[in-house]
């Protein structure tokens, strides 16, 4: 078994950030919707109010061995609220490279986000998954989360591009 890390971003990640962000969309077979920049990731999540936060799965190297650190996966979230529980926090992203998983890093990953979340005073957890990601759906079911399609029916939309400036008179 590695050695993991979980700890939080730092600027000098968001190159890694982004060959992860560029694998997950791959992964879920929508590379054409990436369009960040490691720039925006940088302004966007260390400046003064970022927007998001973000933790990354390192690989500790064995006591001798020249090379460092080696980031193998990342969970991206940012807060929102609910107006019936109050502070939440929601789980854009979570990754891990294939050649990782089944060792329990995206575990570690998802319970350092709930710890951020209780030690924000967070009542819920929230996170997405694409309908045919069964892997995750069970993890995530096994970890304690409800399934808020089955439990309440609840779909997600979303606005964007033509749409949104339509919406705002644009």
């Amino acid at each position: 078994m590695v050695s993991v890390r979980i700890r939080e971003a730092e600027e000098g990640d968001c190159g890694n950030i982004l060959r992860l962000i560029r694998e997950l969309a791959d992964y879920e077979k929508l590379s054409d919707q990436v369009k960040i920049s490691e720039e925006a990731l940088r302004a966007d999540g260390f400046g003064e109010n970022p927007f998001y936060h973000c933790l990354v799965a390192e690989i500790l190297p064995v006591p001798g061995e020249p090379q460092g650190p080696c980031v193998v996966g990342y969970g991206l979230y940012y807060f929102i609220y609910s107006t019936w529980k109050g502070r939440n926090v929601y789980l854009e992203d979570i990754y891990v490279k294939p050649e990782y998983r089944g060792q329990g890093i995206g575990s570690k990953i998802i319970k350092k986000v709930a710890e951020v979340a209780l030690d924000k005073g967070c009542s819920q957890f929230r996170l997405a998954v694409l309908d045919w990601n069964k892997r995750a759906m069970n993890l995530y079911k096994a970890l304690g989360a409800q399934d808020l399609t089955e439990a309440e029916g609840w779909h997600s939309f979303r606005f964007e591009g033509e749409a949104m400036r339509e919406l705002a008179g644009k």
